[in-house]
Order: structure tokens, then sequence, then C-alpha cells
């Protein structure tokens, strides 16, 4: 039975995209599964898992732009913290992302990269990877 790996992320933005293909391939050699599956998980109700473009960094900061613009940090929110538009935007974004593995490596298309969301920061994140062989 495989147990989950974690790692930290730490974010020097407000808002950010961090891609971190790398890392979670890294544990998926360590697992040494050739063929399964893998959850990539963050346990904050103000960061998301998403999967997108990583060839070009425009993408990056055109997809940080608009979702501030969707969900702008001051609207009139009632969260006594002050920071609903993070939780609304890692919400939408969603917590996780679950990745086939063949080879040995993740499937993930020519220009795909795994983006830890980061929505409150900066802050030091954790994000949790569990190998399923199979």
């Amino acid at each position: 039975m495989s147990r989950i790996t974690g790692f930290s992320v730490q974010t020097d933005k407000h808002t950010e995209m961090i891609d971190i293909t790398r890392q979670v391939q890294g544990v998926v050699r360590e697992k040494n599964v050739d063929r399964g599956i893998c959850v990539v998980y963050v346990p904050h109700t103000t960061a998301a898992i998403t999967i997108n473009e990583n060839a070009d960094p425009d993408v990056v900061r055109d997809f940080t732009m608009e979702i501030n613009k969707l969900v702008p940090w001051e609207d009139g929110y009632r969260h006594a913290e002050g920071n609903s538009a993070a939780h609304l935007k890692a919400s939408m974004i969603g917590f996780s992302e679950t990745i086939l593995i063949e080879d040995g490596r993740l499937v993930l298309g020519t220009w795909q990269g795994i983006y830890f969301c980061e929505f409150d920061g900066p802050r030091s994140r954790k994000v949790y990877v569990k190998v399923m062989e199979g």
C-alpha cells in the first residue's frame, strides 16, 4: 500500500501559480510505480491545483490577471478574515488533480504542467501526492 508523500511550497506573491510538475514526477519516480494514478492535493482552503500550459509564461500571467478580474479581492464580502476572494478562487479551480502514470511517467500533454495556485499569499504551503499502482 502506497503512503502519502508531501512537499512544501513557499509562495512569494498574493496570487501566483508555481509549476510543481518536477516535484510530483519526483514522487512518482521515488515510488517506482510503472502504471497507475497519481493524485495531487492541497489541504488549504485558499490554494488550488490545476493543469495548464507550462511552455509560455504568458499563460500564467494571463490566468492570474483574469481570475483576479473575475473574483476581485474586495467586493463587499462578509467573511471576517477578509480573504473571501481567495476561498472562491480556490473552490473554482479545485483542490486536487488526478494524473495517469504510464511507463513510470506522468501522462501529461506536450505543453501541460501541474500548477500550485496561491490565492492568499505569501505563505508556506503543503502539497500531498498519493501514487497508486494499477
